[in-house]
C-alpha cells in the first residue's frame, strides 16, 4: 500500500515513512492510493469474529508487510482490549460508547494504535524521537497515555490555555517522564496551527526527529474505521436495515474515518457530522462556500475547530463532488444551551447521561430522524461525561463521580510551560529541549 501527499500527489510513501513522518510536503496530509474492500461474507456475518478479528481484517491490508502479521495482531489485541458497547437510549437511537478505554476517550483507539506501530518502527532507531500533537480536549490525554514512558520517544503537547475540563487537563499535565505539555494562550486552531509550522520549519527538523500523532496522522486516523465495524456488528444483531451514524465532528478525522469504512463497504444508510457553534461544515454545505472561521469556544470543546484538517480527505473521498458529499453527509449545528437542554432531557427520560459532544449527536440525530421517520441510527459517544462535570452537572442535578482508575491521576501536580501563540516560543522550546 502506498499513500500520496494531497497537496503533491508525486509524493508517495509506505505505511512506515507516512507514520514517521506525519504529513508531506508543504503540510500536505497523506491518503491511501486505494481502499481494500470487505468481502459482503465478512460483513454479513461479523457476529461469527471477535473484536480482535475484526480489526486484524480491518487494517491489514493498508499496512501490508510492513509490520509481521504476528506483530500487527498483537498491537491490535492491545488497542482493542477494553470494552465497546453499543448501547439503545431511545427505540431509534442507540450510542456506541467510546469512552471506556484508559482515558476515557474515542481517541484512545487511534492512539494506542499509533503508539505501538510507531514504537516498532522505531526500534531500531539510535535518535530520539519527538512526538509533536495539538489537542483541543482528548488526542492530548490518549496520545499521552499511549506513549507514556515509552522509551526514546518525547510526547510535546500543545493544548489551549482555559479550554479543556480538568480531568483533561490532568491527563494532558500530570503524568511527567517524556509527556511534555504547553499550556498555549490561544485557541485549538492557534495550537494547530504552531504545530504545523514546526513540521515545515527546516531549522527544526533537521535537529529533531518530529512526526505527528494527530488525526492527521494515517497511523490515527485509518484505525478509527475499527469501531464502526464493531458498531455493525452489534447494530446487526437487533437490525435488519443499515443505520444513520451520527458523528460528534471537530477536526473531523473520526467521521472521516467512518465515511472510508463506509467506501470499502460498510453499510451505512447516511452520515451526519454534528458540530457545536463551529459551524464551517454545516455552512459549507448548505452554501458550497468552505470557509475556515476563528474558533468559538464552547462547552464540547473537543469539537472547537474553525478550520478542520480531516475535511480535505472526505472531500478526496468524493471525488471532489459537491453534490454526491451532499448526498450522503448532513451537517447540523448545535449551540451550548441546546447542548445543556439536551443533556437535561435525556437524563429526566431515558436515564442516560451524555457528555457535551454526544449531546450535540443526540440532537443533530433527534433532528435528523424528525425528518427521516422511517429511519433510525447510532451516534458516537466520544468522552465520559466525568470529563465536563460543570456542564453535565449543571444539566442533570447530579453529581459525576470520578472513577477509580483517575483517582491518582487527579492528586497529581499539573506541570506545564505556558507559551504564546507564537512560533518563536515553540521554536526556542523545542530546540533548547533537545
Amino acid at each position: 500500500m502506498k499513500y500520496y501527499n494531497l497537496k503533491d500527489s508525486q509524493e508517495k510513501v509506505d505505511f512506515r515513512t507516512a507514520t514517521i513522518k506525519g504529513q508531506g510536503k508543504d503540510k500536505g496530509l497523506f491518503f491511501p492510493e486505494n481502499l481494500p474492500q470487505f468481502e459482503d461474507e465478512f460483513i454479513q456475518n461479523l457476529h461469527q469474529y471477535s473484536n480482535e478479528e475484526i480489526a486484524y481484517q480491518c487494517m491489514k491490508g493498508f499496512i501490508g508487510d510492513e509490520i509481521p502479521s504476528k506483530v500487527l495482531r498483537e498491537i491490535i489485541a492491545e488497542t482493542v482490549s477494553f470494552e465497546i458497547p453499543l448501547q439503545r437510549i431511545t427505540d431509534r437511537i442507540s450510542i456506541l460508547e467510546l469512552f471506556h478505554g484508559p482515558t476515557l476517550a474515542f481517541k484512545d483507539i487511534g492512539a494506542r494504535f499509533m503508539s505501538r506501530c510507531l514504537s516498532y518502527f522505531l526500534k531500531d532507531q539510535h535518535k530520539k524521537v519527538t512526538v509533536l500533537v495539538a489537542t483541543s480536549g482528548d488526542t492530548g490525554g490518549a496520545v499521552a497515555h499511549g506513549f507514556y514512558d515509552l522509551p526514546a520517544i518525547d510526547i510535546v503537547i500543545l493544548y489551549p490555555k482555559n479550554r479543556v475540563s480538568p480531568v483533561q487537563e490532568k491527563q494532558l499535565t500530570a503524568l511527567g517522564k517524556n509527556i511534555l505539555a504547553l499550556e498555549v494562550n490561544g485557541s485549538f486552531d492557534d495550537c494547530q496551527s504552531l504545530v504545523k509550522q514546526a513540521f515545515s520549519n527546516e531549522e527544526i527538523n533537521t535537529k529533531l526527529f518530529l512526526t505527528s500523532a494527530n488525526s492527521i496522522n494515517i497511523a490515527r486516523w485509518l484505525p478509527q474505521q475499527i469501531y464502526y465495524l464493531l458498531a455493525l456488528k452489534q447494530w446487526q444483531q437487533y437490525e435488519k436495515k443499515p443505520p444513520v451514524i451520527c458523528v460528534p465532528s471537530g477536526n473531523f478525522g473520526n467521521i472521516c474515518a467512518g465515511l472510508l469504512a463506509h467506501f470499502r463497504g460498510l453499510p451505512a444508510d447516511h452520515f451526519i457530522a454534528a458540530c457545536n457553534t463551529n459551524d464551517v461544515v454545516p455552512e459549507y454545505l448548505k452554501t458550497k462556500d468552505l470557509k475556515p472561521k476563528k474558533a468559538v469556544a464552547t462547552l464540547s470543546n473537543a469539537m472547537d475547530v474553525g478550520d478542520p484538517s480531516n475535511f480535505i480527505r472526505i472531500m478526496e473521498l468524493f471525488g471532489q463532488n459537491f453534490d454526491s458529499l451532499k448526498n450522503n453527509i448532513s451537517g447540523y449545528s448545535v449551540n451550548d444551551e441546546e447542548t445543556l437542554n439536551t443533556i437535561a432531557e435525556v437524563y429526566k427520560k431515558y436515564k442516560y447521561i451524555l457528555d457535551p459532544h454526544s449531546a450535540v449527536a443526540f440532537t443533530s440525530m433527534e433532528q435528523y430522524l424528525n425528518e427521516n421517520p422511517d429511519k433510525s441510527g447510532f451516534i458516537l459517544g466520544t468522552a465520559h461525561p466525568v470529563k465536563f462535570p460543570d456542564a453535565v452537572e449543571k444539566a442533570v442535578k447530579v453529581k459525576i463521580e470520578i472513577p477509580e482508575s483517575l483517582n491518582d491521576l487527579m492528586k497529581k501536580e499539573k506541570k506545564t510551560v505556558e507559551i504564546n501563540s507564537d512560533f518563536e516560543e515553540l521554536r526556542r522550546f523545542l530546540l533548547d529541549k533537545n
